[in-house]
């Protein structure tokens, strides 16, 4: 299965994508990543929630190849609304979400993590968002929850990945793990600590906290969306994703 869930601490439910090799998601994914996330929070008995996937890297966004497979543009719009709804699954959850990141965290996993109410990651884990070089626009929204404005828009502009310590320097990372076996622990002390906590106060304070963001979040996101539409009728994103799979096809090594 994609998405999962399990409960390794009292009043902590792990939420796990695996979506082999590089957790780029298909569609499917992204709503199944949303329902998790959303039962989860729901759930009474649960406090707190830790998101995290399997394989070589957390999240590398949306499956290119299921994008370019369609005759249409059903895809790109399923991609579209399937990623506003897991990120916003994240940031509207009714508990406390941590996420946990090792390895790439690029495209829609910036989404998921500027969704996060709190990020712990591996010291070489890596964060970017290449969405120009794959023809679309999004998730600046996120990543500006993130980072200070004159940084996130030189990253967005070039494409340039930064590592989790250098994010963990500016505050946007709260602790690091040492190694990949490390993280999960990691994220789950942090995870027990806010479950230790009263789960209705803890309802009250999400609710409040995301009642007092500068930002409005799913309105943010969905106008940059509209710009991802505007370059597909242009014609532009398709010679982009194409080039990406290309380079994909010479070097295996890529996300």
């Amino acid at each position: 299965m994609s998405v999962s869930t399990s409960t390794p601490r009292e009043g902590v439910a792990v939420v796990t994508v695996d979506q082999p090799p590089v957790n780029a998601l298909p569609v499917r994914t992204w709503y199944a990543l949303a329902d998790a996330v959303t039962a989860a929070g729901r759930d009474p008995a649960h406090r707190a929630v830790v998101l995290t996937g399997t394989g070589r890297g957390f999240n590398a966004g949306v499956d290119v190849k299921e994008l370019q497979r369609a005759a249409d543009h059903s895809a790109l719009i399923g991609a579209n609304r399937g990623c506003a709804a897991a990120f916003c699954a994240v940031y509207e959850c009714e508990v406390p979400v941590v996420a946990a990141v090792h390895g790439h965290c690029l495209g829609g996993g910036i989404g998921l993590v500027g969704s996060a109410d709190a990020i712990v990651a591996t010291r070489d884990a890596t964060f970017g968002l290449p969405e120009l070089d794959r023809g679309a626009l999004g998730a600046a929204t996120h990543l500006s929850r993130m980072l200070p404005p004159h940084l996130v828009r030189p990253l967005y502009y070039t494409g340039r990945t930064l590592t989790a310590a250098e994010l963990h320097h500016h505050g946007a990372v709260w602790a690091l793990a040492e190694s990949r076996s490390a993280l999960l622990e990691t994220a789950l002390e942090l995870a027990a600590r806010i479950a230790a906590k009263d789960g209705y106060l803890l309802r009250l304070a999400k609710e409040a906290l995301n009642g007092i963001d500068q930002a409005d979040v799913r309105r943010r996101y969905r106008y940059e969306q509209g710009f991802t539409f505007e370059a597909n009728l242009a014609g532009v994103s398709d010679r982009h994703r194409d080039a990406f799979l290309d380079r994909r096809a010479g070097d295996g090594s890529r996300p």
